[in-house]
């Protein structure tokens, strides 16, 4: 019992940490759009659907429904992150501040793709319809 009650408060945190930033996506759009690679046309759409693809991964993990789905495609869109923008901002940076921050953010986005991963795995009990 108190291992479900702490699995299910970790689970809350990483929904509301999501949330934040897919708020901050929504608020600061500009901040974001310097991290869409510039191949991506239309940047500042990657950046309001990302925005939205954390809310929904939050909602999901919130309601308990379709977690094993959120959870895998957040933590694809995480490592998506890590591989396309983070590693080459810190393999390209000439500034070595940007250089750091950019490994943070490839360290943290593969802790929190991890964690959505093992939400997802380990979602046995969650319900997949409105009506359960």
């Amino acid at each position: 019992m108190i291992h479900l009650t702490i699995s299910r408060i970790a689970i809350l945190l990483l929904a509301l940490v999501m949330i934040v930033f897919g708020i901050q996506h929504f608020l600061k759009p500009d901040n974001m759009l310097v991290y869409v690679p510039l191949y991506l046309p239309q940047g500042i759409v990657w950046v309001y659907l990302v925005g939205i693809a954390f809310i929904l991964a939050a909602l999901a993990f919130i309601t308990n429904r379709y977690v094993s789905i959120a959870g895998y495609m957040l933590a694809v869109l995480l490592i998506l992150f890590v591989l396309l923008i983070h590693i080459p901002n810190h393999l390209n940076s000439g500034d070595p501040v940007m250089r750091q921050i950019a490994l943070v953010n490839a360290l943290k986005d593969t802790a929190l793709a991890g964690f959505a991963m093992y939400i997802a795995s380990t979602a046995k009990h969650q319900r997949l319809t409105a009506s359960n």
